[in-house]
């Protein structure tokens, strides 16, 4: 059922976006005078839809749910002979083209004030985020080179305070676009002879990467990850387990294998992994005391490759947690600067791909949204909501670019009238046009492709 609910969150989420941004472009025009003679959620047949208000505007659903639309009254659809002489003062057309530009504009400023809306009401409740704790993948990793090592608390990066590890991520992936060397104010973990105390400042080289790798994997490609808990305990025996063979019982702790001592499960993974019928000494803690005991993971293919395992289960890694709150005034501010920056993030981002510095991967389309929908609404309301304001960010992001048949095509068309004095011929906006459809088509398309790509990999 977990398509179904995917489907079910996604629909929601595009209503609420859709019904936000097409009501931006309807009570805008209502307030130039332009007159509305349709509301739709939804493209194509219309199967319900209401006439209210004085000027009978009719309410609609239609049938394909990717998308709406406002329809005005507009003399190059209908005819200007077919629009009583009382009511030309509102067709569009007659509007200047200040009034035009705002309606127009009206949408995608309707997506980014909600996205506002959510990030501050968020903020004000407070937000579950994991603690900027890092996970360094190796020695030989451009983060433990750099100085970064296991446990290590990130608290700000180029002078700016952090409190979890979504900013964190965020303000590295901003770093890496920009081909920037971050500054991070780290305290390290108190490991051995090193003081928890005693705040360092770590420099990573990202100008090292590659235009490739400079993409939404940084910390991969760095060698990072969330830190979770230190601690290895057996949850769970499967079938014909070496290590419940060798004696061991639910609710052990796994300290070391030989005379390495375990950071996490993932180390605990990587070294049995590595170890195919080969045999480990674990050094195991019961009930308070310590012993040791020799356990031979079996070998098995995996993907083509021949690993160790236990056939155990691990009790999750989970990270540490804070709650990033702020009164109004802060979350609003917090609020405009998180769109903002998504915002310009995502307009280098698309940058980058028509330079070819970024994958065209990153392009998603419907069943990605739908299916992170699906995952976000599981987790909970505070995340979900969360992913709307993603989502609406991008909405306006997208539909502000200078792309003919969306509304930042028709705010270019605007702009020239303005710098010109006069609209723009009637033969280069339908040419305009053709070829701002054939784009949306094969960024639709390779967006579809994408997707079905994710989904069987």
């Amino acid at each position: 059922m977990t398509w179904l609910q995917n489907a079910l969150a996604f629909l929601v989420t595009l209503g609420i976006l859709v019904t936000i941004h097409e009501f931006g472009h309807y009570i805008v025009a209502r307030w130039c005078g332009v007159k509305v003679l349709r509301f739709s959620l939804g493209m194509g047949k219309v199967i319900y839809s209401k006439r209210l208000g004085k000027d009978q505007t009719e309410w609609a659903i239609s049938l394909l749910p990717l998308g709406g639309y406002v329809k005005m009254l507009d003399a190059r659809e209908i005819g200007a002979e077919k629009i009583a002489p009382n009511e030309l003062s509102r067709e569009f057309c007659q509007q200047s083209v200040w009034k035009r530009i705002a309606i127009v504009a009206a949408g995608p400023l309707a997506n980014f004030l909600l996205a506002i809306f959510l990030y501050t009401a968020l903020f004000v409740h407070g937000v579950p985020e994991a603690v900027s704790k890092v996970r360094v993948a190796s020695e030989a990793s451009i983060a433990y080179k750099a100085g970064l090592r296991y446990g290590d608390l990130v608290t700000s990066i180029n002078g700016e305070q952090i409190q979890s590890w979504s900013e964190f991520r965020w303000k590295m992936m901003q770093a890496g676009v920009s081909r920037r060397n971050p500054v991070l104010e780290v305290q390290h973990a108190n490991t051995g002879n090193i003081s928890s105390n005693a705040p360092i400042s770590v420099e990573i080289p990202l100008q090292q990467l590659s235009s490739s790798e400079v993409d939404a994997d940084i910390l991969q490609h760095i060698g990072l990850s969330l830190a979770g808990s230190s601690e290895v305990i057996l949850e769970e025996f499967l079938p014909d387990s070496p290590a419940k063979q060798a004696g061991l019982q639910v609710g052990d702790r796994i300290l070391a294998i030989g005379q390495k001592t375990l950071l996490d499960i993932i180390d605990f993974r990587q070294i049995v992994n590595a170890n195919p019928d080969k045999p480990l000494r674990l050094m195991v803690q019961r009930n308070g005391s310590k012993f040791e005991v020799e356990v031979t993971p079996v070998s098995q293919e995996v993907s083509g490759q021949t690993v160790g395992l236990m056939k155990v289960k691990l009790q999750p890694m989970v990270p540490e947690m804070t709650v990033v709150q702020a009164n109004l005034p802060q979350a609003f501010v917090k609020s405009v600067e998180k769109t903002w920056d998504t915002s310009i993030f995502s307009l280098k981002m698309m940058g980058k791909m028509l330079t070819g510095s970024v994958s065209l991967k990153h392009i998603t389309g419907p069943l990605t949204i739908a299916d992170y929908a699906g995952q976000t609404s599981r987790t909970g309301m505070i995340v979900y909501l969360g992913f709307i304001a993603v989502i609406s960010i991008s909405l306006g992001v997208m539909n502000l670019l200078p792309i003919p048949v969306l509304d930042g095509g028709h705010l270019l068309y605007y702009s020239l009238e303005v710098l010109t004095g006069k609209p723009l011929q009637d033969r280069y906006v339908e040419m305009g046009q053709r070829a701002g459809f054939f784009l949306l088509l094969t960024m639709m398309a390779i967006a579809f492709f994408n997707d079905i790509a994710r989904l069987m990999s």
